[in-house]
């Protein structure tokens, strides 16, 4: 997209975290011109999850998908220069945004699939430590006595 990456974030920071239809409802009344792209990035998110459902078989239900990953990153710069007053030249720099929007799943609880523990699950015990060898502290280097300097010749 043809916009800052930093202008971009502000959009995404509004959605991280949300529900897909909060979401939408909040892409859909933000005043930001990169609004309108982020929520056609998002449709496609969620096509691609209903495509997901359908036509490859995964059970994914989109009532309960959620915005886990939203990130936008610098593009390469266009560097462009605008002619100035007296035969100078501006040099202004046109920013890109790589944007990309993460969908996951929520059950019903509210936990993120794939993060319930259970409680049976054990835990792995450390292996047992070997002592530490004992280290000798050396006592500080004493000073040498400064010797009387010299008295130059005339």
């Amino acid at each position: 997209m043809r916009v800052s990456p930093q202008k971009a974030r502000l959009v995404l920071n509004l959605i991280k975290g949300r529900r897909v239809e909060e979401a939408r409802n909040t892409l859909a009344f933000t005043k930001k011109r990169v609004a309108a792209t982020v929520g056609k990035l998002l449709q496609s998110a969620i096509d691609n999850a209903n495509f997901l459902s359908t036509e490859k078989g995964l059970d994914v239900d989109l009532d309960n998908l959620y915005v886990k990953h939203a990130v936008a990153n610098d593009g390469p710069r266009m560097k462009r220069i605008r002619p100035a007053p007296m035969g100078r030249a501006y040099h202004y720099v046109r920013r890109i945004a790589h944007l990309e929007i993460v969908l996951a799943e929520k059950n019903r609880n509210g936990v993120p699939v794939g993060t319930a523990s259970t409680a049976g699950e054990k835990t792995a015990k450390a292996a047992p430590s070997r002592p530490k060898a004992k280290v000798k502290a050396k006592a500080p280097a004493k000073k040498k006595a400064v010797g009387k300097k010299a008295t130059a010749k005339k």
